[in-house]
């Protein structure tokens, strides 16, 4: 990878990135993007790559999408920016926040703007604490997340995340918040376990935690129907009900993260659908704009809007918000781009693109690194290890996740390794033809990881 351009030398010099060895960087330098069209990122050398992460699990319409830069444009020269606070607003923020409303079909009420999903996820803690200090249950206020979930890395929200990287040497996570198994069979599955009894043990453990820490101090459950970053782990069907129920039982909020998932990735509108999750609280962001801009939001259900409404009125104000909350024109991007979403069917082209993806990666099971293929609509994972029989990892955990994220590039792909776990998180705009294209290109991949952990 070149580093010895003007360019390139300066983002060593100066740019700290996110999820990056810095020192590493340091020889290995920036693969620095110009340009993207549809489904195709291009580098600064010309070099062109299939997309197949949407950017970070975001990019719902593709590149260069010319309507969401009019919108963009259009706003930027009516009303460029202005805030919510003290009883102001602007049209595009408030047609975002019914249409929102409008999808949950009755299930919200509520919507509050952020910029990220980290946002949002921090948002979402001082919701719960704050609907609580209103019904006088000041002790209500652990929140119990899962081992692998991944909802941001702002102090708060790191904290739900359950990931040892988020943490490690950031004095994280914060003591109230708790985290359960991970639903994933493959991995944490008993010998003959079933996937039904399995469900029925995750939710078993959760109760098992509610009840250690004490029923009048769990104020909230926060899951991603899919979890994505922490590998694309796919939970039994039965388990989110399950789960629910359990929620329900000691009046636990239920928080579903539908950062990654929301707006068609699973081939349904949210992923709630596709698991049957009635949330207190959904969290949006990432395909909300398809990531032109900053914005996410966090949607309460009537008796959480209710009670945060009515105690505002006895506090005397709503003590939260941030400087771009509601901005004109991340708002009116998004709905322009939920315009297209609609107009372009790409919910349901995610559900016939993520049927082919599914089945071509699947074709890969027999494969000697392949351990696990799994995957919804359009996300999945592959999973590699050293041995197929045994389930046995790599040595070092993720040297052949990284070398396949290293080694795509060479073949016009852009994966994520996540340990071992290759993701796909292609644009929801993706065809059949192209889906296969981008398992051929991967195909490739598998064949020089295949040539390098044997060597």
């Amino acid at each position: 990878m070149p580093t010895s351009t003007p360019i390139h030398a300066q983002d060593i010099r100066h740019q700290i990135h996110p999820y990056t060895n810095a020192v590493k960087h340091r020889t290995v330098g920036p693969l620095v993007i110009d340009r993207g069209e549809g489904i195709y990122v291009y580098d600064d050398q010309g070099n062109k790559y299939l997309e197949g992460m949407a950017g970070l699990w975001s990019v719902a319409v593709g590149f260069g999408e010319p309507r969401l830069v009019e919108a963009a444009s259009r706003q930027m020269g009516k009303l460029p920016y202005y805030h919510t606070f003290t009883h102001k607003s602007n049209a595009p923020s408030i047609a975002l926040a019914e249409r929102l409303i409008g999808y949950t079909q009755g299930r919200m009420s509520g919507a509050f703007f952020t910029n990220s999903g980290s946002e949002a996820n921090d948002t979402v803690i001082k919701f719960v604490w704050y609907y609580n200090n209103a019904l006088g249950r000041p002790l209500k206020k652990k929140i119990i997340a899962r081992q692998r979930g991944y909802h941001g890395v702002t102090v708060a929200s790191a904290s739900l995340t359950g990931l040892a990287g988020n943490h490690r040497d950031f004095d994280l996570p914060l003591p109230q918040m708790k985290h359960t198994a991970c639903p994933h069979h493959y991995r944490h599955a008993q010998p003959g376990e079933s996937e039904e009894d399995f469900a029925t043990r995750m939710a078993a453990e959760l109760e098992a935690l509610i009840l250690q820490e004490g029923a009048d101090t769990v104020a909230a459950f926060i899951g991603e129907p899919v979890m994505g970053a922490g590998g694309v782990i796919v939970p039994p069907r039965t388990y989110w009900p399950k789960i629910q129920a359990v929620c329900r039982k000691y009046d636990v909020l239920v928080i579903a993260d539908e950062v990654i998932t929301g707006f068609g990735r699973l081939g349904t509108f949210f992923g709630s659908d596709t698991y049957g999750i009635e949330p207190d609280i959904m969290v949006l962001s990432k395909q909300i704009t398809s990531s032109y801009v900053p914005l996410a939001a966090v949607l309460v259900s009537p008796k959480v809007h209710e009670t945060i409404a009515e105690n505002s009125g006895r506090v005397g104000t709503l003590g939260h918000g941030y400087t771009a909350s509601g901005h004109p024109v991340a708002t009116a991007v998004a709905l322009e781009n939920l315009n297209i979403i609609e107009e372009r069917k790409l919910v349901e082209n995610a559900a016939r693109s993520g049927e082919v993806l599914q089945q071509e990666l699947r074709a890969l099971a027999g494969h000697p690194l392949v351990g696990e293929v799994r995957g919804v609509g359009l996300i999945a994972g592959v999973e590699l290890v050293a041995d197929k029989a045994s389930k046995r990892p790599f040595d070092p955990l993720g040297k052949a996740g990284a070398y396949a994220y290293e080694q795509a590039h060479a073949h016009g792909l852009i994966i994520r390794g996540i340990q071992d776990t290759v993701a796909f998180c292609p644009p929801l705009i993706i065809t059949p033809d192209q889906v296969r294209d981008m398992v051929a290109r991967f195909v490739r991949t598998l064949e020089d990881v295949s040539r390098f952990v044997a060597a």
